[in-house]
């Protein structure tokens, strides 16, 4: 199979853009990462990109008439570069509908928690983890899914648990599903960039 072009939405420090950096450059995905898109600023997550010679780009969305025009720079933003799949790495903004449409079951997003739990509207970073030691589960851990139109309700492709225990705290939990979110998303893309993803409705099949 030819190399798939990925392109990465950023907010943070990009540490799960690493991990998929790491994974190109080991020739475990096949694919090459043409594009690394932040919506903010100075995040460390640019400065990866360059490191690896991957060009990096920041995109204000408040630069935009709208929501839908900034939309519309992301996806014309992509397409320039080639972009086949799509990878959300704590990327916090929502994507529009035309967006979600454009690239379908070609946007992948990795999510901290085992969706269905603490996952949708207002759960994202640090506060997923406190819900889940508030609320005393003893279980948690990451997700990979395709995104559709809602919030992170798009079929699932991986997901792995780790034990929640009773001295944890939501920063070190965080810590231990970040060890399995560098895992499981370079695994997912992988995956896709060996065509070995076949989605049915809800359900995704990994071939053999």
């Amino acid at each position: 199979m030819p190399q798939v072009k990925i392109g990465v939405l950023i907010s943070g420090s990009g540490t799960n853009l690493q991990s998929l950096i790491d994974n190109v450059e080991s020739g475990s995905i096949k694919g090459v990462i043409s594009l690394v898109i932040s919506n903010k600023k100075d995040v460390y997550g640019l400065e990866r990109a360059k490191k690896h010679n991957i060009h990096a780009v920041y995109l204000n969305a408040k630069d935009y008439e709208n929501f839908d025009k900034y939309n519309d720079a992301l996806i014309e933003e992509l397409k320039n570069h080639g972009v086949e799949l799509v990878v959300l790495a704590g990327y916090l903004k929502i994507l529009t509908s035309k967006f979600i449409e454009e690239y379908r079951n070609r946007i992948i997003n990795i999510h901290p928690s085992l969706i269905p739990s603490f996952s949708g509207k207002g759960y994202y970073g640090i506060k997923v983890h406190e819900a889940v030691i508030d609320y005393g589960v003893k279980i948690s851990g990451a997700t990979v899914h395709f995104v559709d139109e809602g919030a992170d309700t798009g079929p699932i492709i991986i997901q792995e648990a780790v034990e929640v225990k009773s001295d944890d705290t939501a920063v070190t939990l965080q810590q231990k599903i970040l060890q399995i979110e560098h895992k499981i998303l370079p695994l997912a893309v992988k995956y896709y960039s060996e065509g070995k993803i076949q989605i049915s409705g809800r359900k995704i099949k990994i071939k053999e």
